[in-house]
């Protein structure tokens, strides 16, 4: 019995170290896999990475912006984008929900064309699309969205 006990309190212990999967779906927001969001970034999609900084450096989809969840995200709410611009939220991958919560706060604000890329820069990665480490020489561009 004695076991019991010390193996049930060590594992709740230890549930707040694993990793909770994101929801399948956000509330306004379209969920799209990796061959899809590479179609949105073919077409000019403003791809936003909501990991942080450390992460953010050690690679990203090529011409996305960095908006850490936790400092940066907000500012989003104050720049004065037509409201139909498209934006691809993304993380890490299916275990990450900050691009959940982002993807949120973006319709929230009023974003009418939010796509909540689920897989993250880990299925970008997988399925070796265009990335980019730093943010040296990065441009970003706005195409106006499709009639």
């Amino acid at each position: 019995m004695h076991r019991l006990v010390v193996f049930l309190v060590g594992w709740l212990l230890c549930q707040p170290l694993v990793a909770q999967e994101a929801p399948l779906q956000v509330a306004g927001a379209t969920t799209v896999n990796v061959m899809q969001a590479k179609h949105l970034h073919d077409h000019g999609a403003l791809f936003i990475d909501v990991r942080p900084a450390r992460e953010w450096g050690w690679g990203h989809v090529e011409g996305a912006i960095h908006l850490d969840l936790r400092w940066h995200f907000a500012s989003l709410a104050q720049v004065p984008w037509p409201r139909e611009v498209p934006l691809v939220i993304y993380c890490d991958s299916e275990v990450c929900a900050q691009s959940a919560v982002a993807v949120e706060q973006a319709v929230g604000w009023g974003f009418t064309r939010v796509f909540y890329f689920r897989g993250g820069y880990f299925a970008w990665q997988l399925f070796d699309m265009p990335s980019s480490k730093g943010s040296t020489n990065e441009r970003l561009a706005l195409s106006s969205p499709d009639p």
